[in-house]
């Protein structure tokens, strides 16, 4: 029997039963509503546990020694992954409890956004000038100011030239106003669109059809093969500044080199054959603007970097390709990489850590930790540290190298590791003698390793004329990098002043930093 049927039975007040009813009613839905909460409490504890729990074990997989394990690529796309899903779960856990998680405490010593960057100032003014408590005027003691990092996405727009035209009655005559020259006489793109394609496709590496469906996005139709007659003819336009910069490269005494290969179009064949892309760089310890030259060949050659090179003289840093050995023998010094020959043990060590793999590693970690010291030394300083503290070092390596390969069987992998170095020690210790020879050829391989991102977005070079444009683009996008040049605003601006810069004065529009400027 139900709580109403009872009351019902009662001879008592009719109000008094129906206050009654209403209480009883009351407590039901109070407890009803109570088992409720108890649920949904019970179901978020449990996943905040969970989320907990879960958090813990990536933060341990980030920071763990198994994500060593990874290629770098791999890593890196890990870490990505992993600081994704760390941001994640926290902004559940803090819906899931926000009166109890913690809030993060803010970055202090995150770095200042910068200064020449546009500001669009948001004031907030109280609602009111007056205290809401007694009364009388609010006073300014100073001002809470945050800031926040935004972007405007691609926005297409058209410049529309209007120019008037007038007649004289008297003689029929029209003047008008001349048609200022352009990269491209009477082509639809202004100089900005073009740096924009040219720097999508081979500094942020997205192939034509891409920028073909970001355009469509925006409303802007620009058909692929378009597209590839803008690159096409922008190649035309750079070789010229191209081919300066070689020149200039050239005139230094040090230079650095190396190739990757890249996919050519094979159209006989239907596939792909090997092409590559030869990389020169001027020296770093130099006080000169950097300089970075791309120059793609159909083969790897000796005979390619000879053509380049031609009468140059001077050092040459290298791996131990062996195209390079006929350079050699042409008066040019060679330069071997301390940092190759640190692969060598430490592939080694990392396969069965090998004591004398490790110990060889420790000998040369203490030649770069020489290197980082005198990171702000002159020539001079550099080169007085390099004969007191590093070559000390290196002629005991060699000499510890020497030893260990007498008491190491021919043909293991320490022994291939050790004649590595000491097949090209004299080339490896020629830097040591010097303030001005860079230690490695690390500065080189950093220009290259962009490229490789690119291969795996172009797939191939339709043609050598096709690979030989983008390398002369390259080459000024890579220097203007190298230099501190924001590479999108110097191309918009060189192609701006291109043709009707005269060719005597080309080296204005090199993207080059003035030597004064350049960090010692």
């Amino acid at each position: 029997m139900d709580i109403a049927n009872k009351l019902a039975q009662l001879n008592a007040d009719p109000a008094l039963k129906e206050w009654v009813l209403a209480q009883v009613t009351q407590a039901q839905k109070s407890a009803a509503e109570v088992s409720r909460l108890t649920v949904e409490n019970h179901a978020k504890e449990c996943k905040i546990n969970a989320l907990t729990l879960e958090l813990a074990y990536h933060k341990r997989l980030k920071f763990s020694a198994k994500t060593e394990a990874f290629t770098a690529q791999q890593r890196d796309l890990f870490l990505e992954t992993e600081q994704s899903d760390l941001a994640a779960m926290q902004a559940e856990l803090a819906q899931l409890s926000p009166a109890t998680t913690p809030r993060k405490p803010s970055q202090t010593g995150r770095k200042a956004l910068p200064a020449d960057l546009p500001r669009i100032v948001h004031r907030h003014e109280p609602e009111s000038c007056t205290c809401g408590h007694c009364g009388k005027d609010l006073v300014k003691i100073g001002e809470d100011i945050s800031e926040q990092l935004d972007v405007e996405p691609a926005r297409f727009f058209v410049h529309q030239h209007i120019r008037p035209q007038y007649a004289c009655r008297a003689c029929e005559t029209v003047p008008a106003a001349a048609i200022p020259a352009a990269v491209i006489d009477g082509g639809l793109a202004a100089p900005g669109l073009l740096a924009w394609v040219v720097t999508q496709k081979y500094l942020d590496h997205l192939p034509l059809y891409r920028i073909e469906q970001i355009s469509t996005r925006h409303g802007v139709g620009i058909a692929r093969s378009t597209l590839a007659e803008w690159v096409g003819k922008m190649g035309v336009a750079l070789q010229p500044l191209s081919e300066r910069l070689a020149e200039l490269l050239k005139q230094g005494q040090v230079l650095h080199a190396d190739e990757t290969p890249v996919p050519l179009l094979d159209p006989g064949n239907g596939k792909t054959k090997r092409a590559y892309l030869w990389a020169y760089r001027s020296n770093v310890l130099e006080d000169k603007p950097a300089i970075i030259v791309f120059d793609f060949q159909n083969g790897r050659g000796g005979s390619h970097a000879q053509a380049f090179l031609k009468d140059w003289q001077g050092h040459l840093m290298v791996d131990d390709y062996a195209g390079y050995k006929a350079l050699f023998a042409l008066g040019i010094t060679e330069l071997a990489c301390l940092a190759h020959a640190r692969r060598k043990f430490f592939d080694l060590h990392a396969a069965n850590a090998h004591p004398i793999a490790a110990d060889a590693l420790k000998r040369i970690a203490n030649l770069y930790h020489i290197e980082a010291e005198g990171k702000t030394d002159t020539i001079a300083q550099r080169q007085q540290r390099r004969q007191t503290q590093a070559l000390p070092r290196l002629q005991e390596m060699h000499a510890w190298l020497i030893q260990t390969r007498q008491q190491t069987a021919d043909g293991s992998s320490l022994a291939k590791s050790i004649d590595y170095s000491l097949k090209r020690w004299t080339a490896i210790e020629r830097y040591a003698n010097s303030g001005h020879l860079p230690i490695d050829n690390n500065p080189i391989e950093n220009a290259i390793r962009p490229i490789a991102i690119g291969k795996k977005n172009w797939l191939f070079a339709g043609s050598v004329r096709a690979g030989k444009q983008a390398a002369a683009i390259q080459s000024l996008l890579a220097t203007a990098k190298a230099n501190g040049i924001e590479p999108l605003a110097w191309l918009k601006a060189t192609l701006e002043k291109l043709p009707t810069h005269p060719n005597s004065r080309i080296d204005e529009l090199l993207p080059l930093r003035p030597v004064s400027t350049v960090e010692k």
